[in-house]
């Protein structure tokens, strides 16, 4: 009489997966698996193309940009100082600072993604440089000694700039570059780009701005839609236009 072996279901299962990673392991004998952190960004965005090379250095470190900048505008200021070969005399200005850009250090370095994201939720800007601009010089938001901008207007150059306490940093509008256009600012520190007061993919100011007058469009510097901010195009005193108002919408980095 024959006997009928009937094996548990757990362990036939049990066998075939044995066997399955047997065969997998096989044939990864003669390489390594891929893995997700061998994968890493190649290319510079385009927009950093717009960038002074002679004052900032800009880089991959595996998945993060790295911008380096000595802080220095490219462009005329007063407050370069008499002498200087991008002097100039003040033509708005009525209060100029004592200040001068030869006089201090305004390098600094910003490491964000090369990939940003959009963050959960918003975060106030801090004092101080909240990202650097195609000149090398930094971007400030719309205060000043921790209070509003209105009594630091005066001091302000042709180009929406000036120094305070220790670096040369724009305010307004940076004119020197962009007026009224789509140029590129700069980029701030949470990795996303900023664009002039108006955009590129309609030529006219955009009308679906977020809080922080960013939205999800085409640039000049790529074919798909991606997040970047604007200057908004509201006056402030009447006269004047903000670059950032608002809260980074991504996770801000340090800039030191």
């Amino acid at each position: 009489m024959k006997l009928k072996v009937i094996l548990p279901v757990c362990f036939v299962i049990t066998v075939l997966i044995l066997a399955f990673i047997s065969c997998s392991s096989d044939s990864t004998s003669d390489g390594e698996a891929e893995d997700d952190d061998d994968i890493v960004v190649t290319e510079l965005h385009a927009a950093f193309e717009d960038f002074d090379t002679d004052n900032t250095d800009i880089y991959l470190d595996g998945s993060n940009v790295v911008i380096e900048t000595n802080g220095l505008p490219n462009h005329t200021t007063p407050y370069w100082g008499e002498g200087n070969a991008l002097y100039v005399e003040p033509t708005v200005a009525t209060g100029l600072t004592p200040s001068l850009i030869p006089n201090y250090d305004g390098s600094n370095t910003l490491r964000v993604s090369s990939s940003p994201n959009l963050a959960n939720t918003s975060t106030s800007t801090n004092m101080g440089a909240i990202g650097i601009s195609v000149s090398g010089a930094a971007i400030f938001n719309d205060q000043e000694a921790n209070g509003a901008l209105d009594d630091a207007i005066v001091s302000l150059d042709y180009t929406g700039g000036h120094i305070g306490p220790a670096e040369y940093h724009y305010h307004l509008e940076p004119t020197a570059f962009s007026e009224d256009d789509e140029n590129l600012i700069g980029i701030l520190a949470d990795g996303f780009f900023i664009y002039g007061r108006k955009c590129n993919s309609t030529g006219d100011y955009p009308t679906d701005l977020d809080a922080s007058g960013g939205h999800t469009a085409a640039t000049q510097h790529t074919t798909e839609a991606e997040y970047h901010y604007h200057i908004e195009n509201e006056l402030y005193l009447n006269a004047y236009y903000i670059i950032f108002p608002g809260d980074y919408q991504g996770t801000p980095s340090s800039i030191n």
